[in-house]
């Protein structure tokens, strides 16, 4: 009997000690702003207990630090720069994030990329 209450009470925990940080790290992120023009960003997110994330930017706009969220498998993050607030809108799967992006005045595309390993 203890071993199928053991059993029950890790399945019923497990998913949840391994669903934490799954953001932490660095991301690739090809983005596209329609016909104008795209590029590479690199993202390195830290996940905090609450869902809060904060990190860097790296890319064509320079180097700034960001702040956003996650909830399950959406994930929301942005920072400000020369062209404005850039924001990022996605969903992760895995190791895989992609979604809309604002680039401000250079205005709205994709973006779509990995988590390096």
């Amino acid at each position: 009997m203890k071993k199928i209450t053991l059993s029950i009470l890790f399945c019923l925990v497990a998913p949840f000690a391994f669903a934490g940080h799954h953001l932490n790290g660095t991301w690739s992120l090809n983005v596209s702003l329609g016909g104008q023009q795209g590029g590479t960003a690199t993202i390195e997110l830290i996940e905090g207990e609450d869902g809060a994330l904060s990190g860097k930017y790296s890319g064509a706009l320079g180097s700034e630090s960001l702040m956003g969220t996650v909830k399950g498998n959406e994930v929301e993050f942005s920072f400000d720069s020369q062209a404005g607030k850039i924001a990022y809108k996605g969903t992760v799967s895995g190791n895989k994030m992609e979604g809309t992006c604002d680039y401000g005045q250079l205005g709205d595309g994709t973006f779509e990329g990995s988590k390096a390993e």
